[in-house]
């Protein structure tokens, strides 16, 4: 406390008004996570198996978050071990390109593992998004000269 007490006569309606522009500001400038999802089966054949994988890099590059699903159906969900080991494999091929969020965790028919990507993929992710493309200029813009817009035989009006 300050001695002597210390107090601010102000405008409560502006004092509202600023703080709801400050909560928008801050609204604006947060980003969005966004989830992407890939799911597998157990028993994946190798070629499917890498396409999927292919997919998960390329999401894991663009700085979005990945949630691995292994669907089990009938006699697949007496082998969980089989979808954990997957998982694990998938886990330790893309580890330069990310981390595990959400450890492999079985949900009902479903064990589901949460990846994400290291900070640096995420930063450069986010650096190539924002960097304004640049674009050559096409004889179309150039600009047009009158004897280019005369019809045939340069009458004007024809």
């Amino acid at each position: 406390m300050a001695r002597p007490p210390v107090c601010k006569l102000m405008d409560f309606g502006k004092f509202k008004y600023e703080s709801a522009l400050k909560a928008r500001e801050a609204r604006r400038n947060q980003q969005q996570t966004v989830i992407k999802e890939m799911k597998l089966r157990p028993k994946i054949d190798p070629h499917d198996y890498e396409t999927k994988k292919g997919h998960v890099v390329r999401f894991l590059k663009a700085g979005d978050k990945v949630k691995v699903t292994i669907m089990f159906r009938g006699r697949e969900q007496s082998r969980p071990e089989l979808g954990y080991r997957l998982l694990r494999r998938l886990e330790s091929e893309i580890s330069e390109l990310g981390y595990v969020e959400a450890a492999p965790k079985q949900d009902g028919r479903n064990m589901i593992m949460v990846l994400a990507p290291h900070r640096a993929t995420k930063a450069a992710a986010v650096a190539a998004n924002t960097k304004a493309p640049t674009r050559e200029p096409r004889p179309e813009d150039a600009e047009v000269t009158p004897a280019a817009t005369a019809g045939p035989a340069g009458n004007p009006g024809e």
